[in-house]
């Protein structure tokens, strides 16, 4: 029930119950030193009444005290030394009787007593004083003593309910600022006059609100880079299919074959915009890690290509020896993988040779593809991973995606990628390389 309650009834709540707690075990606390007071006080008196009385001879009918004991209902009785009583108040219709010397408490029918008893040379005085009275003057100086506690009380709860708004008037201030952002505004919440147990919800806030932009970011940039890789082969589509309607049966042909092309290069630049769109996913950023063994992998893509493979001459081996496993997303691996191979096969030139290696070097296991096709220059190697980048003068269709989906890959899995000469100095060698 009280998890549907606002934080500010939580806390009336909880500092009202506290407030009325300590409001009544002080009163307790009170009544009791008030009560042990009383009997330190009463005790001395009763102390004091008999030895005044101790030089005194005793009578029947004689008066033993005065208005002083008369007030504070003392009992006075005197016994002589072989025990019969000799002179009695006769205040009560019960007293107790003879009991130890010094100070006895002592119960009777009607009530209970504190005695006090002091021997003489002739005598045994005996004062005694029902506790009731120790009592009733023990609530009277509590209650006292409690009045202005009581007065106090309603004071504190407005105080506690004054103070409390405004602790959490920042929280309201907070919470209307964030109610009247436009749903694409991005900049940082202000942390300043805020309570230091505000300030780490604001930066939480503030670091959602930069992934958040970031993402949104991300995805404007994928929608005009979209738009724009689109439309080219889009139109090239367009104005083949108006060739294809026009062209004579000898040149139907070529335009079929061109067209198959130019929709295999649309599917293609699709197919990996969307690979990296979903690689740019925050979920994508931290995938789920299971033990994957490259050399099977790499052996379940080296075979779905071959067939691409075959199709231009191109001998493509696989060396994979090591049976070590890296943690990591299998899916993620499969398409980077598959994407080495896919570029290595692209542009490598017809009846040449493309290897796939597995392999471990200075204990960390390495992903190598090598083809013996152009390469990329120096100058360019750190330019390849940028987005929609081509190589110029590059005869390949390709969309300038690959090497940045493969460096997205190894970077959420903590994996380098790096680009070399191939084996004899020509070609390319891309190196991806995990720490085990």
């Amino acid at each position: 029930m009280m998890g549907s309650w606002s934080l500010r009834a939580r806390l009336l709540l909880w500092l009202m119950a506290a407030l009325l707690l300590v409001g009544v075990i002080g009163g307790i606390g009170l009544y009791q030193r008030a009560l042990a007071e009383a009997d330190r006080v009463f005790d001395e008196q009763l102390q004091e009444t008999a030895l005044a009385l101790r030089d005194r001879s005793f009578l029947p009918t004689s008066p033993a005290y005065g208005e002083r004991e008369a007030a504070a209902d003392l009992v006075v009785q005197v016994w002589s030394l072989t025990g019969v009583r000799v002179y009695s108040s006769q205040r009560h219709a019960t007293m107790p009787g003879l009991t130890t010397l010094g100070f006895s408490t002592v119960d009777t029918p009607d009530a209970r007593w504190r005695v006090y008893g002091l021997q003489t040379l002739f005598n045994v005085i005996q004062v005694a004083q029902p506790m009731r009275m120790r009592e009733s003057r023990a609530a009277r100086l509590a209650a006292s003593l409690l009045a202005p506690l009581a007065l106090m009380l309603p004071v504190l709860g407005l105080i506690i309910w004054i103070t409390v708004g405004r602790a959490l008037r920042p929280l309201r201030s907070l919470a209307s600022e964030v109610g009247a952002r436009p749903a694409g505004e991005g900049a940082p919440l202000p942390a300043r006059k805020l309570p230091a147990e505000v300030r780490p919800l604001v930066a939480a806030l503030n670091d959602l609100l930069a992934r958040l932009s970031a993402l949104r970011d991300r995805e404007r940039r994928f929608i005009a880079d979209a738009a724009h890789e689109l439309r080219t082969p889009l139109t090239a589509l367009r104005l083949q299919l108006r060739g294809l309607a026009g062209a004579t049966d000898s040149e139907r042909h070529d335009s079929v074959i061109a067209l198959n092309a130019g929709i295999d290069r649309a599917a293609r630049l699709v197919e990996q915009m969307l690979a990296l769109a979903r690689q740019d996913a925050p979920e994508a950023q931290t995938p789920a890690m299971a033990p994957v063994v490259l050399a099977d992998l790499a052996r379940e893509v080296v075979t779905d290509l071959l067939p691409a493979a075959d199709a231009r001459g191109i001998d493509l081996g696989l060396a994979a020896d090591e049976t070590g496993a890296v943690r990591g997303d299998e899916e993620g691996l499969r398409a980077l993988l598959r994407n080495l191979v896919d570029n290595a096969l692209r542009y490598a030139p017809e009846h040449s040779r493309v290897d796939v290696i597995v392999e471990r070097r200075a204990g960390a296991l390495q992903l190598r593809v090598t083809d013996e096709g152009p390469g990329i220059a120096l100058e360019e190697r750190g330019r390849v991973f940028d987005r929609f980048y081509r190589v110029a003068g590059s005869s390949a269709g390709g969309s300038g995606l690959g090497l940045a989906i493969v460096r997205s890959i190894a970077e959420a899995h903590g994996a380098s990628v790096s680009l070399d000469d191939g084996p004899d100095g020509h070609g390319l060698s891309v190196t991806v390389r995990f720490a085990v």
